[in-house]
């Protein structure tokens, strides 16, 4: 079975070979996990875009929340995919610049992850409020 690492001049297989091919693996799951994040954000879209027609035509009521809420869902699962794969670019020989940069996205993205979350948070708890209690089995 032929290796998939080329030999070193020494006729083994080099550090620096395996290193590259680690390198290329990696890059390569940062563009899928990228597209994940795109394919989740552009199906999310599709969804909310359908809601809103709904709503507009007065099929669903004057119900803009959930659309947002939808939407909202699908954005924080986004943001995790690509905060993924920003955690995978830097995972391989990361320079200062490149944890500073990641430092920075993680942060930015985490908040609006969190403020994503609380806000579907409040809108269950909403719901929740306005539901009828539920009968107690005698």
């Amino acid at each position: 079975m032929k290796s998939l690492i080329p030999p070193s001049a020494d006729g083994g297989v080099g550090i620096h070979q395996a290193e590259q091919l680690v390198v290329h693996a990696v890059a390569w799951l940062k563009l899928a996990i990228e597209v994940m994040g795109a394919l989740v954000i552009a199906v999310g879209v599709v969804i909310a875009v359908v809601m809103c027609v709904k709503v507009w035509f007065g099929h669903n009521g004057d119900n803009f929340r959930a659309v947002r809420l939808t939407l909202a869902r699908y954005l924080s699962l986004a943001l995790e995919f690509q905060l993924g794969a920003d955690i995978l670019s830097t995972a391989v020989a990361p320079s200062w610049d490149q944890i500073g940069k990641l430092a920075a996205i993680v942060v930015i993205r985490t908040a609006l992850n969190y403020f994503l979350m609380h806000e579907l948070a409040l809108d269950r708890e909403a719901r929740g409020a306005d539901s009828p209690p539920a009968e107690k089995p005698s």
